[in-house]
């Protein structure tokens, strides 16, 4: 009886995905109403009606899935199809995403870290491949700020001053080690309210980020020094991927690629209007010396001896260090 029913059950499902097409959920901490958002959604209305309806995208915006984490779990036990994730999260699928994000690395230059990330995608996708997960694209989500409430100018005066970290996050978590200042692991929603309550009194995050999330109104500095590049990635799952038709799937990577480049550029204009907003806030923002800037190409070499071969593979490493 129980075999009849399971035989029953995958007919159905099959009839269903052959006569109705997929739905395919996808998290997403990016809030309703942004410019990425927006993007979002005409995405997914340009891929309902370029597959006759046979595949949809239900985004779920603004965390109402949870932290990164909570949606990377529903997409194990088969509640979601994909997330668009960062950082830690990104880095838990596929590890060798994160020597783009190694700190003192790209410093202002985010074309340079763009480009880069281009050309070492194929790399990355075949990795994303091998964990089950098909990638539909990366997104700029840009340079990462460091904000704080007290006046941190310099490595020196970092020290003691209580920073936010991802977590769970070994690259963050790493990084303030090895600088020796003190780490508060806490899940992203966690960030405003600690800010508040005094729990931490630093985070970091892209401009867009720290708007977005309201940090802004917590915070009294910026150091105009960004740490690293930070980048996302659009993910289905290999089950969910499998559900799209052969024959429509071109389609669906074809205008989420149109898309992607559609938010990537609108990040870029975001990402600056958030620093001006900033400055207009009247957010001071602080410069580092030439020694402290030198002393953190130091610390990055720290950084990659604790996480190469435990984070990310010596073969990604020297495929960032040729491309750079």
């Amino acid at each position: 009886m129980r075999v009849m029913k399971k035989i029953l059950a995958t007919l159905t499902l099959l009839f269903c995905t052959s006569a109705f097409g997929v739905t395919l959920k996808v998290g997403v901490l990016a809030p309703e109403g942004t410019n990425w958002a927006n993007s979002l959604k005409k995405m997914a209305k340009e891929i309902r009606e370029k597959t006759n309806k046979k595949v949809k995208i239900k985004f779920y915006f603004g965390g109402s899935q949870g932290d990164e984490p909570d949606v990377l779990r529903k997409i194990r036990v088969g509640q979601l199809h994909g997330g668009i994730f960062t950082g830690k999260t990104l880095g838990d699928i596929n590890g060798d995403v994160r020597v783009i994000e190694l700190p003192f690395t790209f410093y202002h230059d985010r074309k340079k870290a763009l480009g880069i990330v281009k050309k070492m995608e194929p790399f990355f996708n075949e990795k994303f491949a091998k964990n089950e997960f098909k990638n539909l694209g990366f997104f700029e989500i840009g340079n990462v700020y460091f904000v704080s409430q007290e006046k941190t100018d310099s490595l020196k005066n970092m020290m003691g001053v209580k920073i936010w970290s991802w977590e769970g996050d070994k690259l963050v978590s790493t990084m303030i080690e090895t600088m020796k200042f003190v780490s508060v692991p806490l899940p992203l929603p966690d960030v405003l309210s600690s800010l508040s309550t005094g729990i931490i009194q630093a985070a970091y995050a892209p401009p867009l980020g720290i708007i977005s999330l309201q940090w802004n109104t917590k915070v009294k500095y910026v150091i105009d020094l960004p740490i690293s590049f930070s980048v996302g990635a659009f993910l289905l799952s290999d089950k969910a991927w499998a559900k799209v038709k052969p024959e429509h799937r071109k389609t669906v990577e074809e205008i989420a690629a149109k898309y992607v480049s559609e938010v990537n550029a609108g990040n870029e204009k975001d990402n600056s209007d958030a620093l001006a907003a900033l400055k207009s806030q009247g957010i001071e923002f602080l410069k580092f010396s030439k020694e402290d800037i030198e002393r953190g190409k130091g610390l990055r070499k720290e950084v990659i001896g604790k996480l190469k071969g435990n984070l990310f593979s010596a073969e990604a490493l020297k495929k960032l260090e040729s491309n750079l």
